[in-house]
């Protein structure tokens, strides 16, 4: 068996059935991606979108494609056509650039808003707050080819776990809140996207519905 195939089935084994798997493909060939794919892998995620487009050019059309990467809203046409969720949306612009372009291809694309959990300053994202107005705001309801189906969050980069389970914590608890709202018809809140290679089962202890994992299936990126 080949090792991308091994790791694959070894945290699909340790992982409850609840919880998705992003195979995190940035910066690796088509080839390794098609053996995640021989191995059943279905959901890809990518944090460039040419990278992604080529990719998705390549390999069989029954992968869905995940955007993880800071979005930028001049770059959103070049996927508008093929991408299945979008994981780090941080701006109401933005959500107004991926409703536009979705229209485009009589689509409706669906969106995570990215929360601000961690205590460091390179992170992007919305605070509570903010994320509380964009989905609140009468703007959002007239936004027809976007759908936001949940919250994605990325942790302080530390070993100090009591840390990252506050920060999970303080996710899942506001998402908890935010699903009992009166929301407008494109909100579902159903998918709270946290934990990545090194954090994934503390982020799935903590309420994580969807883990995105890269280096524990592909080996250690190759960045150029």
């Amino acid at each position: 068996m080949n090792i991308i195939k091994a790791n694959l089935l070894r945290i699909q084994k340790s992982i409850p059935k609840n919880v998705t798997l992003v195979a995190v493909s940035k910066t690796k060939p088509i080839a390794d991606l098609q053996e995640a794919y021989d191995a059943g892998q279905r959901i890809f995620g990518e944090n460039k979108i040419q990278e992604m487009a080529e990719k998705f050019d390549a390999l069989p059309k029954d992968i869905q494609w995940h955007m993880i990467g800071h979005l930028q809203s001049n770059k959103v046409k070049y996927m508008a056509h093929f991408v299945d969720l979008i994981h780090g949306v941080d701006k109401l612009k933005t959500l107004k650039e991926i409703n536009k372009q979705a229209k485009k291809h009589n689509r409706i694309i669906n969106c995570l808003l990215q929360a601000k959990i961690a205590k460091e300053d390179t992170k992007f994202g919305l605070s509570f707050d903010e994320i509380e107005a964009v989905i609140g705001s009468e703007e959002i309801s007239d936004l027809e080819n976007i759908k936001i189906v949940g919250f994605m969050g990325m942790a302080t980069f530390t070993d100090n776990q009591e840390q990252l389970k506050k920060e999970f914590l303080s996710l899942k608890s506001f998402f908890d809140t935010q699903k009992l709202r009166a929301l407008a018809s494109n909100c579902e809140l159903k998918i709270l996207s946290m934990g990545m290679s090194g954090d994934y089962p503390l982020a799935i202890e903590n309420g994580s519905t969807m883990i995105r994992v890269g280096s524990s299936i592909f080996g250690n990126r190759n960045y150029y």
